[in-house]
């Protein structure tokens, strides 16, 4: 086999353009280029265009494992301006370079799903060459390609707020220990990477435990295989506030968190679905979480003018509009603000994958007040003295 391989100097695909991905209906065209090191003769090359979903995964004893195929393209390609035998077969010599052109369409939107790569499943496509030489085994190479279909968060349904509210009654040796309470509530369900998720949200603690609200963005990978269901989730990013003591209640307003680079929600394939959700949750110790679960679209970034029509907003809402003069701000003021002091552990978090909760010691120096402008008055202070009784 090495010496069949020492007979080729290359065997590759090339794609015609640099895209990162493609989207259903576009062409996809590139060249099958062949270099050998001497004489060889090539009966025929064909190309193979797949793109499939596959799951697997153990169930027990049980191995469950299903396939779907979104797209199949078969061709034999020819060589430009070159001989060819009765039976169709090419001699290639040394020294010269062959391209073997290929081009064909990607089925139109909503026939393909976009790319996937997870757990216990997969979807990708690829370019796959057979080189077929006369008595000789057939070559093989492959160029895998990434296709993401668009999906819009800009929709009416996607824009409309969220929320939802949860209670939890807490016990400590079946004896009532109070209950704790969240209330949320978020501006929309679509979002793209790189975008800030603004919470409000309210939490009451009845109970005799220190409690600790926090968020976090969960993915929630389904697989579907021989008719069985597994669901995979994952942390992704997540937040926290204060700790709550007993007989108080904390409020997030517009506290944000971050949609981290993921993929867009993946909604139109049979086998696999990805799905995304803010949770907002209460950590007692001691007792199970007070969980909260608002589901999320995040939709292909670029699309629409979400973005550039709210900061068109933003600033038109000026001071200088309103025709107020701007005040000074804390901003203008320069001094380092960083903590000297190390941060001390508060509590224990049994969360696993966070961080513990921390408190500054006291000794932290607010910034003076911004420089008002200062104005030459005559100031009588007899007149603005008030009898004494």
């Amino acid at each position: 086999m090495v010496a069949m391989l020492r007979r080729l100097k290359s065997f590759q695909i090339v794609f015609d353009d640099s895209k990162s991905f493609y989207c259903g209906g576009d062409r996809l065209s590139g060249q099958v280029q062949v270099e050998v090191n001497e004489v060889t003769r090539v009966s025929a090359l064909r190309i193979l265009a797949l793109g499939s979903a596959k799951v697997e995964y153990a169930k027990g004893k049980q191995r469950c494992r299903q396939e779907a195929e979104y797209l199949r393209h078969e061709a034999v390609l020819r060589l430009r301006d070159q001989p060819t035998d009765t039976d169709g077969s090419v001699l290639l010599r040394p020294n010269n370079k062959y391209d073997y052109c290929f081009e064909f369409d990607l089925p139109q939107h909503g026939k393909l799903v976009s790319s996937y790569k997870g757990k216990f499943g997969y979807v990708h496509y690829y370019v796959k060459a057979k080189l077929e030489r006369t008595q000789q085994p057939t070559l093989e190479c492959k160029k895998h390609f990434e296709v993401e279909e668009p999906l819009d968060v800009n929709t009416p349904d996607l824009l409309c707020p969220t929320g939802g509210t949860r209670e939890k009654k807490v016990t400590c040796m079946f004896i009532p220990d109070g209950q704790v309470s969240l209330n949320a509530k978020i501006d929309r369900r679509g979002f793209c990477e790189g975008e800030d998720i603004c919470i409000n949200a309210k939490f009451e603690n009845t109970c005799s435990r220190i409690v600790v609200p926090k968020a976090a963005i969960i993915a929630k990978h389904t697989y579907q295989a021989n008719g069985r269901t597994k669901i995979f989730r994952q942390k992704l990013s997540s937040v926290r506030g204060n700790h709550i003591i007993s007989g108080m209640c904390d409020a997030w307003q517009g506290k944000s968190i971050r949609v981290p680079k993921i993929k867009p929600s993946k909604l139109d394939c049979d086998l696999i679905r990805m799905e995304y959700a803010l949770m907002i949750y209460i950590h007692i110790p001691g007792s199970e979480k007070l969980i909260l679960e608002l589901p999320l679209v995040i939709g292909t970034a670029g699309l629409g003018s979400r973005s550039s029509s709210v900061s068109s907003q933003d600033g038109s809402l000026s001071w200088l509009s309103l025709g107020v003069p701007e005040l000074p701000s804390y901003r203008d003021v320069t001094r380092d603000l960083h903590m000297e002091q190390p941060l001390t552990p508060l509590l224990d978090d049994f969360d696993g994958d966070d961080s513990p909760i921390f408190m500054n010691p006291p000794s932290f120096c607010f910034p003076p007040p911004p420089v008002y402008t200062e104005t030459d008055e005559e100031f009588n202070i007899n007149a603005h003295m008030l009898p004494v009784c």
